[in-house]
């Protein structure tokens, strides 16, 4: 494992968690899942942990139990190149979930994502007050980020 893992906290639907996520991204890894024994407290036989990758970042989904649950302060981050890479992501996570503003979304799990084109940063980063305003505004207004219409704001000529 690497020095810093994301550990997910779940009540009772890690591994669930775990197929989820691994059956969306194409490049991934199962790792191992520990189950309860008997005495601890999960159901002996339950699934305790399960580790797992996505594109080489290791995670561990955890059943925890019913005591803490996600919040939008942490979120995952998935940078896109096009398009169809921003509708897959934004259609697979939204699935059974809440999609929000700005490019971000709640999983049915209760965890946060940020589906972001690359060239989001180049645009919004341009020494052009206005053309840099413009794709924030643009943004503001989308739940799923649409390049093009990013690309048509930062574009946008002078008032």
């Amino acid at each position: 494992m690497k020095k810093i893992t994301p550990f997910l906290w779940f009540d009772g639907n890690a591994e669930a968690a775990m197929e989820f996520y691994t059956s969306i991204f194409k490049t991934f890894k199962v790792g191992k899942v520990r189950r309860y024994p008997k005495g601890t407290p999960g159901p002996a036989g339950t699934v305790m942990s399960a580790e797992f990758s996505l594109f080489g970042q290791d995670f561990v989904a955890f059943n925890g139990g019913p005591m803490f649950k996600f919040t939008p302060a942490i979120s995952f981050s998935v940078d896109c190149e096009t398009q169809a890479e921003v509708d897959h992501y934004w259609k697979k996570l939204s699935k059974g979930g809440k999609p929000n503003r700005c490019g971000w979304l709640t999983d049915q799990f209760g965890l946060s994502w940020q589906i972001v084109p690359s060239v989001l940063g180049k645009l919004m980063q341009d020494k052009d007050p206005i053309k840099a305003g413009n794709v924030v505004q643009a943004m503001m207004q989308m739940g799923k980020l649409d390049i093009k219409k990013l690309e048509k704001a930062y574009a946008k000529k002078r008032g």
